[in-house]
C-alpha cells in the first residue's frame, strides 16, 4: 500500500496511490497521517476500509501537488557515515557504532517542492537516503523485534549546508535543518511491498548527471540494528522518521568539492519508493 498526502502546502489531505496510478482521497475517513494514525493501527484500518470501499472512494486530482506522505513528525533521526565509501570520501573513520544526529521537523517539505538555499549559505549538498517511519512506541527494543515497529519506508534527501555543518563549530544539526532540507516521498510504502530493505538500488542525479549510485546492501548498520540502537537513547514514537544514511557521491567528496546553485535540479530514487525531484532556488 502506498500512502500519499495531496493538496496545497499546509492543507494536505490523506490519500492512497493505487497500482494503476489512481489517487484516492480518504480524508472523509482518516483525518491525517500522523502519530495518532500510525500509533492507532491506522494502516490496518485503512487496508480493511479499502477492501470494501476503494471502488467508490472519491478520486484525488491527478495534477494535485504531493506533499510529504506524513504530517510533521515529532523528530527526524539521521544516521551519518552508514556507507563505508561515504565515510571514506568524507575523510572520516568508518564508525564502530551508528552515528546519529537530529534534523529539525520544520525542514520537511514535499517531494517536488523547491529547495531553498539558506541565507548566507555557499555549500548546499545532496544526500539521497532510505528513510523509515515508526509505527509504535519503541524504547529499549531489540533488533530481533525492531521490524514490528516499522510502519513503512519513504525517500528522504538529507540536504546539508556543509559550512554550517562542519566549519562553524558545534553539532551537525545546524547544517541539516534549514526549511525545505528534508523533502519526503512521493509516497510511504508499507513493509509488505518491500521484501528486503537491505537490497534496494539507490541513486541521485544533479542536472541529469549521476552522482550517487549504490545499494542499501552496502549499509554498515541495517534497519533493525538502527531502530534498536536509537531506541536505547530516545523513545521513538509513531510517525517518527529514521533516515538510514547516504552512499558515496555527495558534493563534499568530489574533487574539487561541488555544491548546488540556484537553477540546479536534483532527481533521485530508491527501488520501490518512487522518484522525487527538486529545483534549487535562492533565499528570498
Amino acid at each position: 500500500m502506498k500512502l500519499i498526502r495531496f493538496g496545497e502546502m499546509g492543507a494536505e489531505k490523506p490519500g492512497v496511490l493505487l497500482k494503476d496510478g489512481t489517487r484516492l482521497d480518504v480524508s472523509q475517513i482518516f483525518d491525517e497521517y500522523n502519530e495518532q494514525f500510525f500509533g492507532g493501527e491506522g494502516i490496518g484500518a485503512l487496508r480493511k476500509w479499502l477492501e470494501k470501499n476503494a471502488s467508490t472512494s472519491p478520486r484525488a486530482p491527478a495534477t494535485a501537488r504531493l506533499g510529504s506522505p506524513i504530517s510533521r513528525p515529532s523528530k527526524i533521526v539521521c544516521v551519518g557515515l552508514n556507507y563505508r565509501a561515504h565515510a571514506s570520501e568524507s575523510q572520516m573513520e568508518v564508525p564502530k557504532e551508528p552515528v546519529i544526529f537530529l534534523k529539525a521537523p520544520s525542514s520537511v517539505s514535499g517531494p517536488f517542492d523547491p529547495v531553498v538555499i539558506p541565507k548566507g549559505a555557499k555549500k548546499v549538498d545532496w544526500e539521497v537516503e532510505l528513510a523509515v517511519v515508526i509505527a509504535k512506541k519503541a524504547s529499549y527494543i531489540s533488533a530481533a523485534n525492531a521490524m514490528e515497529h516499522v510502519a513503512g519506508y519513504l525517500l528522504l534527501n538529507d540536504y546539508s549546508e556543509r559550512a554550517f555543518q562542519l566549519e562553524m563549530g558545534g553539532q551537525w544539526v545546524k547544517g541539516k535543518s534549514a526549511d525545505t532540507f528534508a523533502p519526503l516521498g512521493p509516497f510511504l510504502v508499507t513493509p509488505d511491498e518491500i521484501s528486503n530493505p537491505k537490497a534496494l538500488g539507490i541513486w541521485l542525479k544533479v542536472n541529469g548527471d549521476i552522482r550517487q549510485e549504490s545499494n542499501t546492501a552496502h549499509m554498515i548498520f541495517d534497519i533493525p540494528v538502527l531502530v534498536a540502537y536509537i531506541s536505547r537513547f530516545m523513545t521513538l514514537i509513531a510517525g517518527d522518521i529514521i533516515s538510514s544514511g547516504t552512499p558515496a557521491g555527495v558534493g563534499l567528496g568530489m574533487k574539487p568539492p561541488t555544491y548546488l546553485n540556484p537553477g540546479d535540479t536534483v532527481e533521485y530514487g530508491v527501488d520501490g519508493l518512487g522518484v522525487a525531484r527538486q529545483e534549487i532556488i535562492a533565499f528570498g
